[in-house]
């Protein structure tokens, strides 16, 4: 068995994950995890990640969670171009820098417009408007230090070439994007990074990436997403309540 990837492209990791193996060519089967139509929490996908969470890698008989994990990985089997996961210790080192920044402060936030604009109306949820105040405004203080800190005067966020940081960070900041909130505008320096890494990764597969999230809110105007299944439910009230 080739490796298998299960993915979901409403998943800012997944999209980090498809496009990666995508642009370096790495064979894999696309295994589709439709985590709205609650997919995720089958008796099949439990067998393959028990925490019931996309992206997923499956090589033969070898399992791996975590998408950064997945990155890694699979830079170094496939041997991809150096600036991906840099060798130099030094380099590699503001790369981890900026994965565990992005893990606390990028993470659990920028996802947050897709379950107040689409999941929590889906299921006949409703998030608090000072929770979305707050969520906003706890978005704009990251930016500003992804900004200062690890974008500066630099082409890319770890330096003058794109490393999987960019790539992480990229799709991280194309969810609320996607659901209305333009972060770009009013930050030429955040923009202008932005074209290069989807300049350098190619329009047609940021398209083919984002196609499923940049269609989210007509898809959700015209009632065409799936509903959940009552199975599902649980989980996301659970994740809706702890949006601080």
């Amino acid at each position: 068995m080739g490796l298998e990837l299960y993915l979901d492209l409403l998943s800012q990791p997944s999209r980090a994950v498809y496009i990666f193996a995508k642009k370096n060519g790495i064979p894999f089967e696309l295994r589709t995890v439709e985590v709205l139509k609650g997919q995720h929490l089958s008796k099949e996908f439990f067998q393959v990640n028990s925490l019931h969470r996309v992206p997923v890698l499956k090589d033969g008989d070898f399992i791996l969670t975590e998408s950064v994990a997945i990155l890694i990985y699979l830079s170094i089997k496939y041997q991809t171009a150096d600036y991906w996961y840099p060798p130099d210790l030094q380099a590699r080192a503001r790369v981890h820098e900026y994965l565990g920044w992005h893990a606390d402060c990028i993470r659990g936030t920028f996802g947050v417009s897709l379950w107040t604009r689409v999941v929590a109306p889906l299921i006949g949820a409703q998030v608090p408007e000072e929770k979305v105040k707050r969520n906003r405004a706890i978005m704009d203080q990251a930016l500003q230090q992804l900004e200062d800190k690890f974008l500066g005067d630099r082409a890319f966020l770890t330096g003058q070439q794109l490393t999987l940081a960019d790539l992480m960070a990229l799709e991280e900041l194309m969810q609320p994007v996607a659901l209305g909130y333009d972060l770009f505008e009013g930050r030429p320096r955040l923009a202008a990074w932005r074209g290069r890494v989807e300049a350098f990764l190619g329009a047609e597969l940021c398209q083919e990436a984002h196609s499923p999230i940049l269609s989210i809110l007509e898809q959700a105007a015209k009632k065409t997403l799936p509903v959940p299944p009552p199975e599902a439910y649980p989980n996301m009230l659970l994740r809706i309540a702890k949006i601080p």
